[in-house]
């Protein structure tokens, strides 16, 4: 078949930084376009996974990009298989470790895949969840229990005899910590056996990962040609960069935006992410074309806030957000603005001001009060706190003015 006969669909592109296999045009083995037309042909959607371990709690934009790509394959028709972890969370995905992760219980891991699933749009309907959970046929949910536990020894011990140590330790994570000394636990290296092994039990015909999962998802492929399956394709995507710019977004590094963050602190986040990053921000994060964005950095910024933060939770409540935050950062407090409430029932008073912002969850502690009150980053209704110990006697010193950390954290103090 001709290499101009299929057209790689602009969705399926987009953002995406590696496909592999990527050999001869026609072979639906080797290369996704292929696979696309022929399962258009047989009328028989692609089975698409995309695993999940749930070690924690909260999505943030950066893990929405690969969930952002699996709708889009639902919305083409075909079907997502989304794995939730609950067997390999156990170990921990050791990629990007510089030590073995600390084992979860069965109980931490149930509870995080739940609120995994309701951020994702479980219980909503599609128009507004960010994956498509109501559409008959395009989603499966499975957990890899339903498959792993029930693995015996000599299965295992099967698995094992596919790879080798040296294929193991060709993995950089594992390649870095042997050579430096570091200790590798016999069970991290069953993680890419048994997340490979999801593959061979779902028949995946498309696995999603970030770039940094690429030896993981080859994994899967070899599994698949072991069991006498027809191996996968591995799609790739970038690893979304934090606010700052310059590290990935993590959480452990208060550079993230939360899925589900209210509209007026996603977007006051977002409108001051780095001029650098913003046509990624917009590739990755929405649908906009990034060439119709405005020239003007500032305006840039802007546009791109704003449409990210309509992705989540609508136009009308992001150019709500938009105009508070021109409200908030102008020092004007028009009561108009929908800032987001904190309650302060649960503050004791007197309270200093150090105190207020930890109590308030403002700042993950008491220190970090301090430091962002020193640094000047403080301001309750736009007047700059310069002292942590400055003291508010009861609640109604406080009530209804708007606090303020930093550029992007706006809240307005309620009982």
């Amino acid at each position: 078949m001709p290499e101009t006969s299929i057209i790689m669909p602009a969705w399926l592109e987009r953002g995406m930084v590696d496909l592999f296999p990527s050999g001869q045009w026609g072979d639906a083995d080797q290369q996704l376009a292929t696979r696309l037309d022929e399962a258009r042909e047989q009328n028989r959607p692609l089975r698409v996974k995309l695993g999940i371990d749930p070690t924690g709690r909260d999505i943030h934009l950066g893990h929405s990009i690969l969930f952002r790509k699996l709708r889009a394959f639902q919305d083409a028709g075909h079907t997502a298989v989304l794995i939730i972890g609950d067997f390999t969370a156990r170990i921990g995905d050791p990629t990007g470790k510089s030590s073995t992760r600390v084992q979860l219980t069965s109980e931490q891991i149930e509870d995080n895949a739940k609120t995994y699933l309701a951020q994702l749009g479980q219980g909503q309907s599609a128009e507004k969840a960010l994956l498509d959970f109501t559409t008959p046929g395009r989603l499966e949910v499975r957990r890899n229990t339903e498959w792993l536990a029930d693995l015996d020894l000599p299965e295992v011990i099967g698995l094992l005899g596919t790879a080798t140590v040296g294929q193991m330790l060709a993995k950089e994570d594992f390649g870095n910590r042997y050579g430096s000394g570091v200790p590798i636990a016999l069970h991290e290296f069953l993680y890419p056996l048994l997340q490979g092994y999801d593959s061979v039990a779902v028949q995946a015909d498309v696995e999603l990962g970030g770039t940094d999962q690429k030896f993981n998802v080859a994994m899967g492929r070899d599994l698949q040609r072991h069991f006498d399956q027809r191996p996968q394709f591995g799609l790739l995507l970038p690893i979304l960069a934090g606010l700052d710019g310059v590290q990935k977004m993590s959480k452990s590094l208060s550079n993230t935006v939360g899925l589900n963050e209210d509209p007026l602190s996603m977007y006051s986040k977002l409108e001051k992410v780095p001029d650098a990053l913003v046509s990624s921000y917009v590739v990755l994060l929405t649908d906009l074309d990034p060439e119709a964005l405005p020239v003007n950095p500032r305006e840039r910024q802007k546009a791109m806030a704003l449409a990210v933060t309509a992705s989540r939770h609508g136009i009308a409540a992001a150019e709500a957000a938009q105009n508070d935050a021109a409200i908030l950062v102008s020092g004007s407090q028009d009561d108009a603005a929908s800032v987001p409430e904190a309650l302060l029932a649960d503050v004791n008073f007197p309270a200093k001001a150090f105190y207020l912002l930890s109590a308030l969850g403002l700042c993950a502690s008491s220190s970090e009060a301090r430091r962002q009150i020193k640094g000047g980053a403080v301001r309750l209704d736009g007047e700059k706190i310069n002292d942590p110990n400055l003291e508010f006697t009861d609640s109604s010193m406080l009530m209804g003015k708007v606090l303020q950390v930093g550029k992007k954290t706006f809240r307005r103090l309620t009982r």
